[in-house]
């Protein structure tokens, strides 16, 4: 069943959550053009991207339920086109992107931040023109399109939070990702203009071989290797790996921990691998000296130094797929059959 468009006589096109059943939910309704309040600024949307979180949404798994009228996703990017009273970061006319916790400018995660988090708790870029927080935008550099600027906001600052301020990533360093997501290449990237080692694993050894031309020096499959960890320590001479971006959560995090090299670093990022049969072994996180942090994407000035990072070294974003604002339904569904690498990006005009 495939989510509903509703034609109402307004000229501009949005999508909205609905009922929150799953992807069937999704509807694309037309609404009169919004007017920025204080602080806000009108966006031309050129393109957004999907996230995995942004599945949880349409489903009411994400920190609850949203009004049926929220417009998703958290990554976008597009040109300003009106500004409210008290707006002077941003002038009209310029190419943008946003953080998408609105409120997390700089120093440490607040929870609070939750409540302004574009896409979930306040509207998101789904649509040919919204409503954006002033504060929360960044310019996008000349080097990067805005379909790749759109890729980055979650996925992406998740990386470079994990790998920079947490991990802090030095040349010589052995990263290990999980699966080949937005994260996993993410950070595969940041490893390499690093001048790190990366580490990958996936089930599909078609992926993997895409990985070893971005640059991985490691690839396992863990689906005919279930002891992918004993796989990892042999190819780093029984050392193990200096930083894990764990996003499978108590399903690997016993291999993840496993894996390390002593006085390694474990960015906990997510739990795409479920629930685990038995408990993970936590041991070596005293017996290697670990330290393991729960990683909850990052701030404005975090996305701004990745920002730098990424124009300084000419590093683009990894897009698998491309669909138009018409078939974001498409795009949901392609990223619930898993067969990507990278970001989903859907182009809005």
């Amino acid at each position: 069943m495939m989510p509903r468009v509703l034609v109402m006589e307004y000229g501009m096109k949005v999508w909205e959550l609905g009922e929150q059943k799953g992807i069937t939910s999704l509807r694309m309704v037309e609404r009169a053009e919004p007017k920025p309040g204080p602080g806000q600024a009108l966006i031309a949307v050129k393109a957004s991207a999907l996230n995995r979180r942004d599945i949880a949404i349409t489903e009411g798994k994400y920190l609850g339920t949203r009004p049926p009228t929220r417009i998703p996703l958290s990554d976008g990017a597009g040109d300003v086109i009106a500004i409210g009273d008290g707006v002077s970061n941003v002038k009209v006319g310029a190419r943008v992107t946003a953080a998408h916790f609105s409120p997390w400018l700089e120093g440490d995660f607040d929870p609070s931040f939750f409540g302004a988090d574009i896409g979930s708790t306040i509207d998101g870029w789904l649509g040919e023109k919204v409503i954006v927080p002033a504060g929360c935008l960044l310019p996008v550099p000349a080097s990067l399109s805005y379909e790749q600027a759109a890729c980055l906001s979650v996925a992406a600052v998740t990386a470079w939070s994990a790998m920079q301020p947490f991990a802090k990533i030095k040349a010589g360093d052995t990263v290990l990702a999980l699966g080949t997501g937005g994260v996993s290449i993410f950070a595969l990237q940041i490893a390499k203009m690093s001048g790190a080692r990366f580490a990958i694993t996936s089930s599909q050894d078609d992926k993997l071989e895409r990985c070893k031309k971005l640059g991985a020096d490691i690839l396992v499959n863990y689906k005919t290797t279930p002891e992918w960890e004993k796989e990892i320590l042999k190819a780093t001479g029984n050392r193990g790996v200096d930083i894990v971006l764990e996003t499978g959560g108590q399903a690997t995090l016993g291999q993840s921990l496993a894996a390390c090299a002593p006085n390694g670093r474990v960015g906990v990022i997510g739990a795409l691998g479920g629930r685990a049969e038995n408990p993970p072994n936590t041991a070596p996180l005293l017996l290697k000296n670990l330290t393991m942090k729960g990683i909850t994407s990052g701030s404005w000035r975090m996305f701004q130094d990745l920002l730098k990072a990424m124009d300084a070294t000419g590093t683009k974003p990894v897009i698998d797929k491309t669909f138009k604002l018409t078939d974001a339904n498409k795009a949901y569904q392609y990223m619930m059959d898993s067969e990507f690498i990278g970001k989903i990006v859907i182009t809005h005009t």
